[in-house]
């Protein structure tokens, strides 16, 4: 097993191992071909092949996925769809920057503007005012073709539901990091002895310096991805566990999905569904619980390959 190797390709190099099934890594392990006998079988990614094409494709785009949610009535974050300028106005349109603006009007907590296509956070900025929305869709179009704002909301608890075939396999929430205060040390000082300090990167200097008052909690990133920070923790029942895991199924089943990941967020105590990825990504989670990541993929490749279990 080469070091540094992905948890997914580490997955598949198992179960192959145990079912007579030659591997070949190409493009630095981004494609994997499986061969037993005469059938073969592909991964790409984090993709293992179960999905549907138009299921992969609504999936990978944001905006479509909120679309086809809210036409199956299932609670969801809109995604509003914009075009790179660059593609012609005869694609992008000529009055996006208004209608842009006008979305801020209407959201004055702020909005999320991130890539239409893409995982982990990568590129997804906060925007309370012009100055900042026009840098935010400055950055995102300057590498992507599309891109999606959202409105900002205060999200209480965010849960990823790993489905495969409507059957919730894993089930976890994403902790985001935090201090407490002690009423002597400035935010900065706390996250630095925490570790935490390049997670105060998108907080303004006066709340970095300020003195946490003793006993008070202070989180320290607003994104709750795990490339940002947050440490997921596994859940197995209860209340969160349960309407989660139905709302996920719901999703799936709305897209006609069957093998992902859908992230489920709580507002003002409601829940609703944020996206779905057909990339099914569990390299963090992996770290904690690989057993629970190996039997998750097991199950996917069994699918793959017809096994009864």
């Amino acid at each position: 097993m080469a070091s540094g190797e992905r948890t997914f390709v580490q997955a598949i190099r198992h179960y192959c191992a145990r079912h007579g099934i030659a591997v070949d890594l190409r493009s630095g392990g981004w494609l994997i071909a499986m061969r037993r006998g005469e059938t073969r079988q592909f991964a790409f990614g984090y993709d293992i092949g179960l999905n549907s094409a138009i299921a992969h494709r609504l999936a990978n785009d944001k905006s479509a996925t909120a679309e086809v949610l809210a036409l199956e009535n299932v609670p969801c974050i809109p995604h509003h769809l914009f075009l790179n300028p660059s593609l012609g106005a005869h694609v992008a349109g000529s009055t996006w920057h208004e209608a842009m603006l006008d979305l801020l009007a209407q959201n004055p907590q702020g909005v999320v503007v991130k890539p239409n296509e893409g995982t982990s956070g990568r590129a997804v900025f906060k925007a309370t005012t012009r100055d900042e929305l026009d840098r935010a869709v400055s950055e995102v179009f300057s590498s992507s073709l599309g891109l999606v704002i959202a409105p900002y909301v205060e999200i209480e608890q965010e849960v990823r539901v790993i489905l495969l075939d409507g059957k919730p396999m894993v089930v976890y929430r994403k902790q985001r990091s935090s201090v407490v205060g002690d009423g002597v040390r400035k935010l900065a000082e706390l996250a630095a002895a925490a570790g935490q300090d390049r997670q105060l990167r998108e907080l303004d200097a006066r709340e970095v310096n300020a003195i946490v008052p003793k006993g008070e909690r202070r989180i320290l990133n607003w994104r709750h991805n795990l490339d940002a920070g947050a440490q997921p923790v596994h859940i197995e029942g209860g209340e969160a566990y349960v309407a989660c895991a139905n709302l996920a199924i719901d999703a799936a089943n709305a897209i006609g999905i069957v093998f992902a990941s859908i992230d489920v967020i709580r507002v003002d105590g409601a829940w609703k569904v944020l996206e779905i990825n057909s990339g099914v990504m569990m390299e963090a989670l992996g770290k904690l619980h690989p057993e629970l990541v190996q039997a998750t993929y097991d199950a996917a490749l069994d699918r793959l390959f017809g096994e009864e279990r």
